[in-house]
C-alpha cells in the first residue's frame, strides 16, 4: 500500500502495537471477550495517529495457543470482536499479526518476538517505511523486535508487565496515550522523540 504523488511513490508509516498490556489490560492467557478490557486512551491515540496518516497494526505473541490454553479459533473470535470495537470508534486496524508458538511446546519459530518477522511481513505486505514508523510494547522483547526490524521510534508503556530493566534505553510512558505528548509530528512526514 503506497501513496502516489507527482509520479513518485511514498511508503506508508505505521504504528505497531503489542496487544496485551498495551491495548488491553494484561490477563494471563486472555481469550474470552468478557475478560477483555481496553486500556483508557487507546481509541483516542489510535485515532490521532490514523488521522496523521499512519497505518495501525497489532503484533502479538500468543503462546497460549501452543500451550493448549485456548485455540486458534478462540483467538480469531476475540480478534474479530476487538477489530469491530475499533471500527465503532472510527479506527481501522490494517492487520493483526500473531505468533501461536512457544519454544517448549512447538519448537523454535521465526515469528515470535523478539524476532522481527511479524513486522517485516507487514512491511512487505503493505509497503511500509519502518524507519518512520513507531512501535509500542510493554516488554523488552517488543522493543528488540522493533529494533531488529529497523524501527527507530520504540516505546515501552507501564500498563502491562512490570518493567524491571529498560534494556534498550527507550522512552517509558505511563500509557499509550502519552505517546501523543512525547512525540513531535512535522506535517505528518517526520516523527522524532522530544528532547528536553
Amino acid at each position: 500500500m503506497c501513496t502516489k504523488r507527482s509520479g513518485e511513490i511514498y511508503m506508508k508509516k505505521a504504528l505497531f502495537l503489542d496487544r496485551d498490556g498495551v491495548i488491553n489490560k494484561e490477563k494471563n492467557y486472555l481469550y474470552k471477550i468478557e475478560d477483555f478490557e481496553f486500556i483508557e486512551g487507546v481509541f483516542e491515540t489510535c485515532k490521532y495517529f490514523q488521522n496523521m496518516g499512519y497505518l495501525i497494526f497489532v503484533i502479538t505473541n500468543q503462546a497460549g495457543i501452543a500451550r493448549g490454553k485456548y485455540s486458534e479459533k478462540d483467538f480469531q473470535i476475540l480478534t474479530e470482536w476487538m477489530l469491530k470495537e475499533f471500527e465503532k470508534n472510527g479506527i481501522i486496524i490494517s492487520k493483526v499479526y500473531h505468533c501461536p508458538h512457544y519454544p517448549d511446546f512447538s519448537g523454535k519459530c521465526e515469528c515470535r518476538k523478539p524476532n522481527p518477522k511479524m513486522i517485516l511481513d507487514a512491511k512487505d505486505e503493505f509497503n511500509l517505511n519502518l524507519k518512520a514508523s513507531i512501535l509500542v510494547g510493554d516488554k523488552n522483547s517488543d522493543i528488540e523486535a522493533g529494533i531488529k526490524a529497523g524501527i527507530e521510534h520504540n516505546y515501552l508503556v507501564l500498563t502491562g508487565h512490570e518493567i524491571i530493566e529498560n534494556r534498550f534505553q527507550v522512552t517509558i510512558l505511563d500509557n499509550l496515550k502519552e505517546i501523543i505528548k512525547s512525540t513531535i509530528i512535522n506535517k505528518g512526514k517526520d516523527l522524532s522523540p522530544k528532547t528536553n
